[in-house]
């Protein structure tokens, strides 16, 4: 089965807007597939590329000082925190409360590099390597996809050998009411 998703967003490199969330939709469609909770108390940014490479964002310093600051008014639970491209690193100049508050382990800046790595972090699971068979690890993020994906191939095989279900001919359908 071939699946495609398209997530389209314009490239942005000011303000917290576009490309920027590419990540956070894949993210989202691999939970769905996958069946797997994503954490909330981790906000995510980052573009991703064909290869799925998380990369480069702008606007990282005012993204991961927002989320703090709404965790704060919140309560800090020490669970929360920001997931970000590595390529990003290089661009932190955090506010001092901030950096404080990693330091304490009340709040977290975790760097990523990939969509895999992203996946484990946001689920708990291991994403899974596909094995020289072709296969995942059974019960990895990438396993769990992969089963849901047969599956939908599976369903769409049967309906396909099902008369061609829906095909009309002459004005009439070929399958029997009933």
């Amino acid at each position: 089965l071939t699946m495609s998703a398209s997530v389209a967003f314009e490239q942005s490199y000011s303000g917290v807007d576009g490309d920027s969330a590419s990540s956070t939709e894949i993210y989202s469609i691999l939970s769905s597939l996958s069946g797997l909770p994503i954490r909330q108390h981790i906000a995510v940014t980052g573009s991703v590329n064909q290869k799925g490479e998380v990369q480069s964002i702008g606007g990282v310093n005012q993204k991961i000082e927002g989320f703090f600051d709404t965790c704060k008014k919140k309560g800090l639970t020490g669970n929360q925190g920001v997931m970000i491209p590595e390529s990003n690193i290089k661009d932190l100049m955090l506010r001092n409360d901030v950096v404080e508050a990693v330091k304490e382990g009340l709040f977290h800046v975790y760097s990523i590099k990939t969509i895999d790595q992203g996946i484990e972090l946001l689920t708990g699971v291991p994403a899974g390597e596909r094995g020289e068979d072709g296969t995942y690890p059974e019960g990895t993020v990438n396993y769990l996809v992969d089963r849901r994906l047969k599956e939908f191939a599976k369903g769409l095989k049967e309906f396909g050998e099902d008369g061609e279900a829906g095909k009309k001919t002459k004005g009439r359908s070929k399958r029997k009411a009933g």
